[in-house]
């Protein structure tokens, strides 16, 4: 079990024990690693000082997408390379990524012709391995206002269709996670590194500090890797070898507005007048709109959309949808991310590759930095291949390839994506005999997929539990799952990154965090402090996901 009650006494078996791999970062691409090193037999460790995937990983576009626009800087390689890997992340997790077709509309005087996005999209297709039924089309004008109405029709002159991947990105990064402690890897949160351990200057492990009780633990491994994202540079400085290239840290906002407002029938990726590409996605009743691209300084654990940032996306949204006047009353919620890129001299933000690099201090520490959510696997692979073959060069240990190309993720037991429909099917029916709506049911399946049985079974085997929570069945089925099997320690785990429901439908978390912080704190024993600081932090988080921050007080 991946309880938060257990989580104590998951650092304490960390505590002086030696791993051959600890991990430093809970995000996709650590939890990425922690799954390809753990199937090949490597005894591994992974630790997150706040939640897994609170940083980056949950803040994103949510799209698993080709890498279309690194055509315009010629990265050739790395939309080849993502591209391809999109499908196998989908397969590998259809309950966590949809595809999803993408309107690019061409206008005259716009960043894309006719001619140009043909092309661009038919060499897309060619690079990315794109199958045949979900190949690019170019559509008229009349084609491109029926998919999408709301379309800015002055210089309009048609319209490239093409399909990217829809995920929800924290909930891909704990399954990851899942499976990779199913499979034997030792993992915990709000568990930060200290300091490192040196043994005549080689890295041999780490001081742990619980966050939350602010216990330190020993933790020892043969090879140890810096996969923090934006914090990957202040544990280089830890480590004394914060040289050479540096993280240049971006910011990237989205806005989310109730279809009500916005009834956006298709996804689109438009350009806006000064030459930023952006996106517009319908997504569960709600259209989310971002993303910007601003160099940022500000606090890394809590960046948040300012004033400016809303402006920018509101204007981009009059650009485009001009018969809509959203305004700044109609933002139900935001959210905020960085974008840990390796920093390039004389380059602007949105021009800084997104592609990932390795590298290993004289200390042996090997960091990984940048890269794409879609290249989290073989991101994962490339960096267990180079901590193999260092730990059959130090130890004389040997270690199979990676095996994650066809591995299902937690939940992804399905029957792959086009066995999807029918599981789904199946399992609303039974969730409907066993005493929820339609909806709750299909919601259930379709967030945990091949785990829903798993909530299933909580019906018959926790009927005092649910008696004793005086939470609806729909709403104590998450809750104690994720507590039990997701190791949710606070309200913000389980309102943002278990369930989405701050982002996608604020109103929900709204009229269930008292009754959920009330359980949790029954469950998992706080204090009357404790309860106080978790309320305090939710209630913080929604204030912020609502009201844009000042510019001033940013800078």
């Amino acid at each position: 079990m991946f309880s938060s009650q257990k989580r104590l006494n998951t650092l304490e078996e960390m505590n002086n024990q030696q791993f051959d791999l600890l991990i430093i970062g809970g995000g996709i691409t650590g939890c990425g690693i922690a799954l390809d090193a753990t199937t090949r037999g490597m005894k591994t460790a992974l630790v997150e000082m706040q939640d897994f995937a609170a940083g980056t990983s949950s803040r994103s576009t949510k799209l698993v997408h080709g890498g279309l626009r690194y055509l315009k800087q010629f990265e050739v390689k790395m939309v080849a390379e993502v591209g391809k890997e999109r499908e196998i992340v989908y397969e590998n997790g259809p309950h966590v990524t949809t595809p999803e077709w993408m309107l690019l509309p061409i206008h005259k005087g716009g960043t894309f012709g006719k001619f140009s996005t043909s092309i661009g999209l038919r060499v897309y297709d060619y690079l990315a391995g794109v199958k045949r039924s979900e190949r690019r089309k170019m559509l008229s004008v009349a084609e491109t206002t029926e998919r999408e109405p709301l379309l800015k029709t002055d210089g309009l002159k048609g319209g490239g269709y093409y399909v990217e991947y829809k995920t929800d990105d924290a909930r891909l990064t704990i399954e990851v996670i899942k499976e990779a402690v199913k499979r034997g890897t030792t993992a915990a949160n709000y568990a930060k590194v200290e300091k490192f351990l040196y043994e005549n200057g080689k890295v041999i492990g780490a001081v742990i500090v619980d966050q939350l009780t602010g216990k330190s633990y020993n933790v020892y491994a043969k090879k140890i890797v810096n996969a923090a994202g934006p914090w990957v540079d202040s544990l280089r400085e830890k480590d004394n070898s914060k040289k050479g290239k540096q993280l240049k840290l971006t910011k990237g906002i989205h806005l989310i507005i109730d279809q009500s407002r916005f009834p956006l029938k298709q996804a689109i990726y438009f350009d806006t007048p000064d030459g930023r590409m952006v996106f517009a996605i319908p997504r569960d009743g709600k259209t989310y709109v971002g993303t910007t691209d601003t160099v940022y300084k500000g606090d890394v654990a809590h960046p948040r959309m300012t004033v400016e940032d809303r402006r920018y996306v509101l204007d981009a949204i009059h650009y485009m949808f001009p018969t809509l006047k959203i305004t700044e009353d109609d933002v139900e919620s935001s959210w905020a991310g960085l974008r840990p890129l390796i920093h390039e001299d004389g380059k602007d933000p949105s021009e800084i590759s997104r592609k990932d690099e390795v590298w290993t201090s004289e200390s042996g520490l090997i960091t990984i930095a940048g890269g794409k959510l879609t290249g989290y696997r073989k991101m994962g692979q490339m960096v267990v291949d180079l901590v193999a073959q260092r730990l059959k060069e130090s130890e004389g240990l040997t270690f199979g390839k990676s095996k994650t190309k066809h591995m299902p993720i937690s939940g992804g037991d399905v029957g792959g994506s086009k066995g999807l429909p029918a599981f789904t099917d199946i399992n609303v029916k039974k969730g409907m005999k066993l005493g929820l709506t339609h909806e709750q049911a299909e919601k259930l399946v379709k967030r945990y997929g091949s785990n829903i049985d798993v909530l299933y079974s909580y019906i018959e085997t926790q009927q005092d539990e649910l008696k004793k929570s005086g939470l609806p069945l729909s709403v104590f089925l998450q809750v104690y799952y994720g507590i039990h099997e997701e190791m949710a320690t606070t309200p913000v785990d389980f309102f943002i990154r278990r369930t989405g429901s701050m982002l996608f439908d604020i109103e929900w978390t709204k009229k269930w965090k008292n009754d959920v912080v009330r359980y949790m704190s029954d469950v998992l024993q706080w204090t009357e402090a404790q309860m106080n600081e978790y309320t305090l932090e939710l209630e913080k988080h929604i204030h912020d996901a609502v009201v844009a921050e000042s510019n001033e007080k940013v800078s």
